[in-house]
């Protein structure tokens, strides 16, 4: 099915403001309505996980709500984009930067880039949205930061709650509901 690519447009630039005001208010739930009540969202988190939110409501409370508990004070700028308007694919490349400076004054951030797959559904709102950011910068730069005590308390609170591995939506390798490949 091939979208109008002034649409597409329009969906990127709605969800890069959505974006900055999340980022802005220290809370992501609100972006749970650029998503089709039966989306998926998802991304693996290394050699032994993934992570998977099935449908609107999961994605507000666990992607949205529990994946980012914690995170105030990132932001995550689009670099670059990338859109076929004859799937509907859209590609946002992104990169983590912390608000902290370090001692040399140069600000924590994942060192390399990350991003999301979406699939649009229509109606301004995605299907489908995958994940993909370098695992071990990220591990290397928390750990960095915890070494540094530049960790926010709720920072420090997300770590020591994902620290078991066993949060809702994090499932062993190849057990989620819904493949990290499988799309709509």
């Amino acid at each position: 099915m091939a979208f109008d690519r002034s649409e597409l447009d329009e969906m990127k630039q709605r969800w890069l403001d959505a974006n900055v005001a999340a980022e802005e208010a220290g809370d992501w739930k609100p972006l749970a309505d650029f998503y089709t009540e039966d989306a998926t969202y998802g991304w693996n988190y290394g050699p032994e996980k993934d992570f998977m939110a099935v449908g609107r409501d999961e994605i507000r409370d666990l992607a949205l709500g529990q994946e980012m508990e914690g995170l105030q004070g990132w932001e995550y700028p689009y670099q670059a984009w990338v859109i076929d308007e004859q799937t509907g694919d859209m590609i946002g490349l992104w990169r983590q930067v912390n608000e902290g400076k370090r001692a040399d004054g140069s600000q924590y951030g994942v060192h390399g880039i990350g991003g999301s797959w979406f699939r649009y559904g229509g109606n301004f709102q995605f299907s489908w949205q995958r994940d993909f950011f370098d695992f071990g910068n990220v591990s290397a730069l928390f750990l960095e930061m915890l070494t540094d005590k530049a960790c926010s308390d709720g920072m420090l609170k997300r770590i020591e709650k994902s620290a078991p591995g066993d949060l809702p939506g994090w499932y062993p390798l190849g057990q989620a509901p819904v493949g990290l490949w499988e799309m709509p």
